[in-house]
């Protein structure tokens, strides 16, 4: 089918990425391993480095984890004020605990508390064991969200993020996590926290990731260290207008790059980028000729308008629409037609789906015979 390429002016918000290696000299995030910046919204990289890099992410696994505790949460397996026990299975938990013996008793605030604040490992094991009976049950489904999300550079091993050769992620993957995470406002209390207290006053918490209480823009998610995995931060920040960027940067020298970096790279998501609208008008899209149908044509639209990032301070956005000469009957209803390309200058920023908006049904003989009866009979 003959294709047609036209190109539509149009002013709107937009212009190139700053290319990802343009980056200070001096920027803290270049002593670690690994960085990524990323959009929260539209999931736009807008730096990185080695971001797509396997490798340990130590007990940022847990972020994961708690991603499926917030999913259990939402969908009424168990309220916050739910009181769990505690199995047999936390006897000799290994790493951060919070000193739970079998049979005692806690809430899931408390539980998620322990985990979020204290990096809990005995805490973990008891919603683990809550929302799919086993810890094997709860890491098989945590490789299947990742899966389904898309996450194709991380296998998990345990909830907790214990080093194991076999365990890895990507700066990408742990930022997509955390763009899952930052949309459970529910959890933001906990991660927004530093200090606290639980079993009754008896236990206090203190989170590693000291941005909690320095950074008024913070919305959680995650520091940790160790030998294997280096000082590693994952960040979420957010402005008054809801804009939110998030940060993850593994295997730095010592917490206070890996913090360091994390906060200046939101802040320079904030300093540098904003996020905006295409707002293209479908009164600019044409009717499309369809042969064989009941109907001449029939008009198009975008299947959505999309948000973008664009760097601050340019202005103007060209668009590309790529249509068939003509479409053959029968047309549906949100059939993908062509599709239009947000330009700035050369740079393709995005693209979206040109569709249908109503059906057309082939042209049969009964159709034919009745418009012809009814203008006869006029």
């Amino acid at each position: 089918m003959k294709r047609i390429i036209s190109v539509i002016a149009a002013v709107l918000v937009a212009a190139l990425f700053l290319p990802v290696g343009a980056r200070a000299a001096d920027d803290p995030a270049e002593a670690a391993e690994a960085y990524i910046l990323v959009e929260a919204a539209t999931g736009t990289v807008l730096a990185g480095k080695n971001a797509d890099m396997q490798r340990n992410c130590g007990y940022l696994s847990k972020l994961m984890s708690l991603l499926l505790i917030a999913e259990d949460i939402e969908t009424g397996k168990f309220r916050l004020s739910t009181e769990l026990t505690a199995s047999e299975t936390v006897r000799g938990t290994n790493g951060a605990v919070v000193w739970l013996e079998p049979s005692d008793k806690m809430t899931v605030e408390e539980l998620l508390k322990s985990v979020i604040i204290g990096n809990a490992n005995d805490a973990m094991t008891v919603l683990a064991e809550a929302s799919e009976r086993s810890i094997d049950g709860f890491v098989s489904r945590m490789n299947s969200e990742a899966f389904d999300m898309g996450l194709r550079g991380t296998a998990f091993y345990s909830p907790y993020g214990y080093y194991d050769e076999r365990e890895h992620s990507t700066a990408h993957d742990i930022a997509e996590i955390c763009r899952a995470l930052s949309r459970f406002e529910l959890l933001r209390p906990y991660f927004q926290t530093w200090r606290d207290f639980v079993k009754g006053g008896a236990t206090e918490l203190v989170s590693e990731n000291t941005l909690s209480r320095t950074y008024d823009r913070h919305i959680g998610f995650k520091a940790c260290h160790s030998d294997e995995a280096g000082y590693c931060a994952a960040e979420g920040g957010i402005n008054d207008a809801g804009t939110c960027y998030i940060s993850v940067v593994l295997g730095a020298p010592d917490a206070d790059v890996s913090l360091g970096a994390a906060k200046k790279l939101i802040n320079r998501g904030f300093s540098e980028f904003r996020v905006t609208a295409t707002m293209f008008p479908d009164e600019m899209l044409m009717p499309m000729k369809v042969r064989g149908g009941e109907d001449s044509a029939v008009e198009i639209r975008l299947r959505e308008q999309s948000r973008i990032v664009v760097p601050r301070g340019v202005s103007e956005l060209g668009t590309v629409t790529v249509l068939p000469e003509y479409l053959s009957a029968p047309v549906k209803k949100g059939q993908k037609i062509g599709t239009a390309g947000f330009y700035s200058g050369k740079e393709l920023v995005c693209e979206a789906d040109i569709v249908a908006a109503g059906n057309v049904a082939r042209l049969s003989f009964r159709y034919v015979f009745g418009k012809t009866l009814v203008k006869l009979l006029k």
